[in-house]
């Protein structure tokens, strides 16, 4: 299901199961018209996974050029992709992140943001 976000810089916290798929959906609206959303036509995105807030140590990192993010242009959507072969990989159980949107002006902004739990797998 996909969670719309209608103000910036929204608390979302995230967990992601190791060894599995990972795909998330944000659909970003205008505030004071929630069924409208912003048009991210040729906007890029990032987001990093850090231990904490202050740490210098990239955990992961998601953008529009590494496959991690997907735009869905006039849509407003936001789409977040891990593969199972990644996720698996992960020596680390938490950590935060901050998701922002680049727009063709060069304007920045921060989406969401919130902590991120990554459960070990059983099956492998």
């Amino acid at each position: 299901m996909a969670v719309k976000i209608s103000r910036r810089s929204v608390v979302i916290n995230i967990e992601i199961e190791k060894g599995s798929t990972f795909r998330h959906r944000f659909i970003w609206t205008y505030e004071v018209d929630p069924q409208d959303p912003i048009d991210l036509t040729g906007a890029t995105a990032r987001m990093q996974i850090r231990p904490e807030i202050t740490s210098d140590v990239i955990l992961h990192e998601l953008t529009t050029e590494n496959g991690g993010i997907q735009l869905g242009d006039a849509a407003g959507t936001i789409d977040l992709y891990v593969s199972d072969v990644l996720s698996t990989d992960w020596d680390w159980l938490s950590g935060v992140y901050g998701l922002e949107i680049i727009f063709p002006n060069t304007d920045v902004r921060r989406l969401c943001r919130g902590s991120i739990k990554a459960y070990d797998e059983t099956t492998r």
